[in-house]
């Protein structure tokens, strides 16, 4: 065969594979063998999953990590649409109920975690925001979370709870969407998770108010359906509930179920 020749069948070749599978074969070659998991989670576990992914990995040699972050209401509607992934992890058992009585979930969702809100001010709390009730405040500046979140659902039960109007000037997707709007100074106070507090550092002063006790929020794990990488994803939720995952998350600011 002339060199001209073997081009030219080397071409109509790889013109004949599937699509899939041409970028498939170059996915496992950038990987070098490693199965990558995917996990869907919440914008508040950004930080804790982070980092409980990385002693996963160290746990499961052979296994890649790889997270989407967003708002949970988001990720049960990608799950719902068939956005292949192979673990959910919500802030809500409502989000999680969307993706379940589609018939995305495999077996019963474990709950792994518990959060409750804070009132979250920029450093120094230029609004002097001391409670709930400084949320109805005329001249502050106030974010929200979008109410299909969790934490959008959370804050509304709280003020419900409190009996506190709010007029929210602005509203975020999701609770990190939030917090930025506190770390840049663009609001005087927020209503986040208390673990988006901690994580923020010194960017944000945090504020405790009584009626978060009636809006905290459950967050279940899931093995999805289609997951393409089953075994790990079973171990991935598994090993959220280990004693190593609870430390790190009691450390992070959530409370153990």
């Amino acid at each position: 065969m002339t060199p001209r020749l073997r081009v030219l069948v080397a071409t109509l070749l790889a013109a004949a594979l599937p699509l899939g599978a041409g970028c498939q074969a170059r996915s496992a070659d950038a990987r070098g063998g490693q199965a990558e998991l995917t996990v869907f989670a919440a914008a508040s576990l950004t930080e804790v999953l982070t980092t409980l992914g990385k002693r996963f990995e160290r746990r499961r040699p052979g296994v890649d990590v790889t997270f989407s972050f967003q708002s949970s209401a988001a990720l049960a509607q990608q799950i719902v649409h068939g956005a292949p992934a192979d673990v959910y992890a919500a802030a809500s058992p409502q989000s999680m109920a969307v993706a379940t009585w589609a018939g995305m979930v495999a077996g019963e969702p474990q709950v792994f975690a518990r959060n409750r809100l804070q009132i979250a001010a920029p450093a120094g709390n230029p609004g002097r925001v001391r409670g709930l009730a400084d949320l109805a405040r005329p001249e502050l500046k106030i974010a929200l979370c979008a109410a299909q979140a969790p934490c959008g659902a959370a804050s509304r039960a709280a003020l419900r709870a409190a009996g506190i109007r709010a007029e929210p000037d602005t509203y975020g997707n999701d609770v990190k969407a939030v917090l930025a709007k506190v770390t840049l100074g663009e609001v005087d106070a927020a209503l986040v998770y208390r673990t988006d507090v901690r994580a923020a550092g010194d960017a944000v002063v945090g504020i405790d108010f009584p009626a978060a006790a009636k809006a905290a929020n459950d967050y279940p794990v899931a093995v999805l359906r289609e997951a393409p990488q089953r075994d790990a994803a079973r171990a991935f939720a598994a090993y959220l509930g280990s004693a190593e995952a609870r430390g790190v998350l009691a450390e992070a600011g959530f409370a153990l179920p």
